[in-house]
Formats: C-alpha cells, structure tokens, sequence
C-alpha cells in the first residue's frame, strides 16, 4: 500500500521544539532561567517515579510509562499560547474560563498537525480534557513538586521574589498531596537542595544528611 508523502508532511514536531524559547515564571526576576521543554522533562520524571511509588508502596495499578509520556506534552499547547503566570491565570473566574478555552483551541490545533493515523494516539495526551483522571492526578502533582524545587532553586540564590510562589505552592502540596506525593516531598526533596560536591559526600556518608529544605516536610514526618 502506498501513500501519499505530501500529505504526511507535518509541523507537530516543529512546533514542539520551539518549547525550548517559551520561558516559565515571566512576571518575576529569575536568578536561573526555566523554559517550557526543560520544565516538561522534570515534570515527566517526577510523575513517572509518584506512579511508581503509588504502585509499589500503596498497592497502586497506575501506568507509569503512559503517565511520563503524558506529562511530557502536559504544557505543549503553551508553543501557541505562552506561559501564562499562574496569579494572572487564577485573577479572575472570568480570566481562567477564557485562558480555558484558549488553551482547549490550542490543544487542538496541534492535534491536528500530526497525520491523521497518529491523531488518535496522541488525543489522550495532548488533549487535557481526554486524559485519565488518575493521570492528569499524578502529573497535576509532579507540576506542583517541580514548581516548588524551582521556588527552592531561587530562595537559595537569594532572589525574594519567589516567597509568595513558595508559600502558595507549599500551601497547594500540603492540601492536595496524595501518599505518593508525601513519600516524594519526605524521601526526595531534601536532597534536591545539595550541591553536586555534596551530593558525592552525602552518597558516601561523608556528610551528615542534609536538613529539609522547608517546613513542609517537617508536616510529613
């Protein structure tokens, strides 16, 4: 069977690598930029190791390949919308229901650049409203854990613009976590506030182990 290679042409992949120049966090002064594809790559192996907690810890049955696979485009329409900061996103119920819809066009329209064989595959994880509810779960909480770790990264380099993003995100964990969130938040975190050098030092027990990097971890204890 032949087909027709002209029709297959496409511009998905096209437009997906333009994530790497939408840049997150834009109503505040960064001391280490983040872009929209670097933040996707986090986002994707946080949620893939809480599905993998959730299965093996608290006798889940989560797919946690399709679950990483998903979280990696979670922000893809953001290639034709932008990033949106959140306090400007959650200003107004009407604010949100148009970013909403905004965001529901966008997801389409990149849908509908890929061939039309591959449409269906790629439904589930382009288009948010068609996504598991367990999935769309897991990686609303690796969003929240990666945006926490940046706030973290930030704090650390002395920049005070991320506190109030800081107090809100430590406030959104704590409310939403599930217990594969918690286990993350106890047993991952706190590491992720050490240097490269100390990282060595803490793996060989030259250090002691390092402190929580926030009160909110002192909550799961």
């Amino acid at each position: 069977m032949t087909t027709n290679s002209s029709s297959l042409n496409s511009s998905f992949h096209a437009y997906i690598s333009k994530l790497r120049w939408i840049k997150r966090w834009g109503l505040k002064r960064n001391s280490v930029e983040e872009n929209v594809m670097e933040h996707s790559w986090e986002v994707s192996v946080i949620a893939h190791s809480l599905a993998l907690i959730n299965n093996r810890y608290y006798n889940g049955t989560l797919d946690a390949n399709a679950i990483a696979t998903a979280a990696l485009y979670h922000d893809a329409s953001e290639v034709l919308t932008g990033d949106l900061p959140t306090p400007i996103k959650y200003h107004s119920p009407s604010i949100l229901t148009a970013y909403r819809q905004i965001e529901h066009q966008a997801e389409l329209e990149l849908l509908n650049l890929l061939p039309e064989k591959l449409r269906n595959d790629f439904r589930p994880l382009l288009i948010h409203d068609e996504m598991p509810e367990d999935h769309a779960r897991i990686i609303k909480a690796a969003d929240r854990i990666s945006a926490y770790l940046k706030c973290q990264l930030e704090l650390k380099a002395g920049n005070q613009e991320f506190i109030s993003a800081s107090v809100r995100l430590t406030k959104d964990i704590k409310e939403n976590a599930g217990p594969e969130t918690l286990f993350f938040m106890q047993h991952f975190v706190p590491n992720c506030g050490l240097t490269l050098d100390d990282l060595i030092l803490a793996t060989h027990h030259q250090i002691a182990p390092p402190a929580p990097i926030d009160p909110i971890i002192i909550g799961y204890e």
